[in-house]
C-alpha cells in the first residue's frame, strides 16, 4: 500500500528526491514518516508529517532534507539536498494515524524501501 521511489547513486553534495505513494486507503488522517537504515544499523527516523501537516525532522537532518505532501495524489516526498556518504541508506517510508513518532515499531504500514547511495 506504499510504493517508495527515487532513490539512487548520487555523489556528495547532490540532491534526490524520494516519493512514497499510497494505495488502498486515503492517508489523509494519517501521519507520513520517512526513515532510513544503514547496513549494521537500527532504523532511524529521518522526518515525518503529520495529518495536520506539521512536519518533523531529525535534528542532524534539519535544513538539507525537506519532507512535502500532496493529499490530492496520496502521495509524500522528500527532497535531499547536500548529501552526504552518511546519507546512504534504504530508505523507508511509514504510516501511522495522526501524530509522527520516531519510533518505527509504532507504525502500521510500510512500503519497500528505495536505497540511496552517496559516493564521496
Amino acid at each position: 500500500q506504499l510504493q517508495a521511489s527515487g532513490g539512487g547513486l548520487v555523489q556528495a553534495g547532490g540532491s534526490l528526491r524520494l516519493s512514497c505513494a499510497a494505495s488502498g486507503r486515503t492517508f489523509s488522517s494519517y501521519a507520513m514518516t520517512w526513515f532510513r537504515q544503514a547496513p549494521g544499523k537500527e532504523r532511524e527516523f529521518v522526518a515525518g508529517i503529520s495529518w495536520s501537516g506539521r512536519t518533523s525532522y531529525a535534528d542532524s537532518l534539519k535544513g538539507r532534507f525537506t519532507m512535502s505532501r500532496d493529499l490530492a495524489k496520496n502521495t509524500v516526498g522528500l527532497q535531499m539536498n547536500s548529501l552526504k556518504p552518511e546519507d546512504t541508506a534504504v530508505y523507508y517510508c511509514a504510516a501511522r494515524m495522526t501524530a509522527v513518532v520516531s519510533a518505527p515499531r509504532e507504525y502500521d504500514y510500510w512500503g519497500q524501501g528505495t536505497q540511496v547511495t552517496v559516493s564521496s
